[in-house]
Order: structure tokens, then C-alpha cells, then sequence
């Protein structure tokens, strides 16, 4: 038998302005409870109303980056999860605003799989998961070269390496 799910009965808030992505994301979380919502004031409300696991936010068309800024505020784990601000721009940002994780939605098959790490592992140790999973998607997104050419990847993946040795 299958082990459960540690989503099994968690909240998690998802924000897209996509209703298949809603859809999708609802169908691949259905062991967990899962609000949706489709645009900014009904998530704000939702995440100023109720205390969640996880959030999920997209980042174009939601106003993503406020939301997150909320979530993080309110001690939310927050995922991004995205398909048009793919960048390293929105990926820095995401980091620097708190965000836990990134994903974009070509990968939303494998989002379970990456919120089960959140809810078991929240730690930093996240990230680096997140570097090794999609480091091929990266490269070939954003060049092979993506986190040498930029000083905050960088140092961003040498202080998550150093506190992985720290604590492991």
C-alpha cells in the first residue's frame, strides 16, 4: 500500500487567473483541502480570512508578488507557480520576497511531489532540491551559464550549501 500523502488534510490557497489551472491544480491536491481563487481582492480576502499550509500563487495577472508579500507576512509557506514570468528576474524577486519555491507550470505534474517537500522539509534545503530537479529546464530557459553570470544565485546557492552542512 501506497504511504499517505503528508497534503493529506492540509489548506492550501491557490491563485490563478486560469480556471484549467485551477482545475488541474485542484485535481492533482485532491487529498488536501484546496480554496481557489481567480483573481487579487478574492485572494487577499483568503489569505487575510484563513491560515494555510501552503499557498500557491501565479505571478502574472493575480498581481502574484503583493499576494506573496502578504503570504510570507502571515507565515504562509508560498510557492510560485508560473508560466509567462519564467526568468531569472521573477525568480530572484520570488526569493527575495520570501517564497519558498518556484515552479513553472509546465512542470505543475511534478507540483505534488515538490508541496510534499515543502510539508515535510520546509527548510532551505527546498531550493537547492529545486536547483538540481529543474537545473536542465533552467539552463535551457535561461542559458547554462544563469546562476555564474549572476552574483545573487551565486551566493544565494553557497549560503543554502553552507547551512545544508550546517544542519546536516
Amino acid at each position: 500500500m501506497k504511504d499517505e500523502s503528508p497534503l493529506k488534510d492540509k489548506v492550501i490557497l491557490v491563485v490563478d487567473d486560469e480556471p484549467d489551472v485551477l482545475e488541474t491544480v485542484g485535481e492533482e491536491l485532491d487529498m488536501a483541502l484546496v480554496h481557489k481563487a481567480s483573481d487579487y481582492e478574492t485572494a487577499l480576502q483568503y489569505l487575510l480570512s484563513y491560515t494555510y499550509d501552503v499557498v500557491i500563487l501565479d505571478i502574472m495577472g493575480v498581481n502574484g508578488f503583493e499576494l506573496l508579500r502578504t503570504a510570507v507576512s502571515r507565515g504562509f509557506p508560498t510557492v510560485m507557480l508560473t508560466a509567462h514570468a519564467v526568468t531569472p528576474d521573477a525568480l530572484k524577486k520570488s526569493i527575495k520576497l520570501g517564497a519558498i519555491s518556484f515552479l513553472p507550470k509546465e512542470k505543475i505534474s511534478d507540483l505534488r511531489e515538490f508541496l510534499e517537500d515543502v510539508v515535510l522539509d520546509g527548510s532551505k534545503s527546498i531550493w537547492l532540491k529545486l536547483f538540481n530537479r529543474l537545473e536542465s529546464y533552467f539552463n535551457k530557459r535561461f542559458g547554462p551559464d544563469w546562476k555564474e553570470k549572476d552574483k545573487f544565485f551565486r551566493e544565494f546557492e553557497e549560503s543554502l550549501k553552507k547551512s545544508e552542512e550546517v544542519s546536516g
